[in-house]
């Protein structure tokens, strides 16, 4: 049973079907446009767990395309970091007020938009010890808010040359801490909320339907106006969120 007023539902359609509309355009984004929109209707602790089940929904429907590309010497070397800033990402979501999980949360949505906006070097190539605090905070924010793939990016990109083996092998990363994250989640209890998985089930559709628009979208949109949408967007997500935990004080 769904315990939630209808004007709820029906915002969280709306911003389901919008997150995986860029998700569709883009590859990426559906939670970091998702979450700071649906923080305002849902907790933070029911819309995060309630997410990551549209991710591994996308997930299958993309699949691994291009897995065979995948760097797994990069992998393995993110992996052990990665888990523990899981581990210390998702003790923070059970734990820490709420306020301050969506001031971090809005500080980094808009933080991201701006960088990726002003950003106009070409990536240079890093040590691999830049492995240990791209692992560490990308696993923290992957289990917090399910956006630590733009840190994953940030990171290959900078040890990757060819663009097409960065996307082989963040769709993998991506793929394979969905999974961790469902069992972290699981293990916390968090789907033992109530109403949750009947949320999810009702609006899996609409995470459907977002990503088949966005996938039409995706043969009309040039790149640079798709993530000029994007990165709108999570400005003004960003700082609504900055904005609401202002207010909480």
């Amino acid at each position: 049973m769904i315990d939630l007023p209808w004007s709820t539902i029906a915002a969280a359609a709306v911003i389901v079907t919008l997150g995986y509309t860029v998700y569709g355009l883009t590859g990426f984004g559906a939670t970091i446009v998702a979450l700071p929109l649906l923080a305002h209707f849902l907790a933070l602790r029911f819309a995060v767990p309630l997410l990551l089940i549209f991710d591994l929904f996308a997930g299958f429907l993309l699949g691994l395309k291009g897995r065979k590309q995948m760097h797994r010497g990069e992998l393995l070397r993110l992996l052990p970091y990665l888990l523990v800033g899981m581990a210390a990402g998702v003790t923070l979501l059970a734990r820490a007020p709420e306020r301050w999980l969506l001031l971090v949360l809005g500080a980094y949505v808009l933080g991201y938009a701006i960088w990726s906006l002003l950003s106009k070097v070409p990536p240079t190539l890093i040590s691999p010890r830049w492995a240990i605090p791209a692992g560490l905070v990308g696993g923290s924010f992957t289990a917090l808010y399910g956006t630590g793939g733009s840190i994953y990016v940030i990171y290959l990109a900078r040890r990757l040359t060819d663009k097409s083996v960065v996307r082989a092998s963040i769709g993998v990363l991506i793929f394979g801490t969905a999974w961790v994250r469902l069992a972290l989640f699981t293990g916390s209890g968090f789907y033992t909320q109530p109403g949750l998985l009947p949320l999810a089930i009702a609006l899996l559709p609409c995470a459907g339907v977002g990503y088949l628009a966005g996938s039409q979208l995706h043969a009309r949109l040039s790149t640079e106006r798709a993530g000029q949408t994007v990165w709108l967007l999570l400005i003004a997500g960003g700082a609504s969120l900055l904005w609401r935990s202002w207010g909480m004080a």
